[in-house]
């Protein structure tokens, strides 16, 4: 296994290179942190005597690679560690591997080529029998029948009771977001069999904090999500580049937190000066490198592939 993932990694560097995409490193401990109530995070005390402060283990690199991109670095990539707080089972731990990169002047579609020829490279010896693109609308209703972008209470509920799925009445209240991550990750991402590489775009404006919404659809943003065998593999945007907007976005989650009674987050008030000095047109992705080497080496459970899952180390 340690092999696999030597070679995985030496694969991902030489996909890169030969893209003449930069490498970089960003710190794994932060000032601030992502405010998404869906992510718990780390955090710890910095002691040094007349600084003492709170910093964060980064749930993912990508507001400091944003920096970066507008600060002028061009397009990079990293392969580095991310952390986040009371998710382990089968597909999470809470330290794992992440890649992440950002091509500037890229939409969403360019950065699917660029995940579907990455793919087929890392994954030759369990070769792709086809890749699928779907919006998240047409894909939902095709498995629901219900329309994920105008919100039904009423049918949604009706829907969840009669899939004996009743628990979602209580858990998703009146939150579409919510009824949405429910239904799709207990009825539609579970259809996503076979080595079928499933890409499913446009999700909707609800669910995405960190993507620009449509030019033609404001109902929806520009954001993809990867699945193998009914694993999530990566999630990607056309990024948001207007810091107004991003700020409302974080104001939002952070009321979000604040209802739901979960630990206050410091919002990133270095990322969005960087968007208000200009970041650059540019799409973004992040693949979880340690789910990959699960399909690659048909490993049931993630502890499988690493060295040292969290219960060892």
């Amino acid at each position: 296994m340690l092999r696999l993932r030597a070679q995985m990694l030496q694969q991902i560097r030489e996909f890169f290179a030969d893209r003449q995409v930069l490498e970089v490193e960003t710190p794994l401990l932060g000032q601030a942190i992502g405010t998404d109530p869906q992510l718990q995070f780390f955090s710890t005390q910095y002691g040094l005597p007349s600084h003492e402060q709170r910093l964060f283990l980064q749930t993912s690199p990508e507001f400091a690679m944003k920096r970066l991109l507008a600060a002028g670095s061009g397009s990079i990539y990293q392969i580095c560690k991310a952390f986040r707080n009371g998710e382990a089972g089968r597909f999470h731990n809470p330290e794992f591997t992440l890649l992440e990169w950002y091509r500037l002047d890229f939409d969403l579609q360019q950065l699917m080529d660029e995940v579907e020829d990455l793919l087929q490279l890392l994954l030759q010896t369990m070769p792709l029998t086809a890749c699928q693109r779907i919006s998240y609308q047409a894909v939902f209703y095709q498995h629901t029948g219900l329309d994920a972008l105008v919100f039904s209470l009423d049918a949604y509920q009706a829907f969840a009771i009669a899939k004996g799925l009743p628990e979602a009445v209580d858990i998703c209240g009146d939150n579409h977001a919510i009824w949405l991550d429910f239904l799709f990750s207990h009825c539609v991402q579970p259809m996503f069999t076979g080595n079928t590489l499933t890409m499913v775009f446009a999700y909707p404006a609800c669910q995405s904090s960190l993507a620009r919404t449509n030019v033609d659809n404001p109902l929806v943003t520009e954001r993809v999500e990867l699945f193998i065998n009914g694993v999530e593999l990566g999630n990607g945007y056309h990024e948001l580049t207007d810091a107004v907007e991003q700020k409302r976005r974080f104001d939002a989650e952070l009321t979000q937190r604040q209802q739901w009674q979960l630990p206050v987050a410091e919002k990133d008030q270095r990322l969005l000066a960087a968007l208000q000095s200009g970041l650059p047109n540019c799409s973004g992705i992040a693949i979880g490198i340690d789910r990959l080497l699960m399909l690659l080496s048909a490993s049931p459970a993630i502890d499988e592939v690493l060295s040292f899952p969290v219960h060892r180390a």
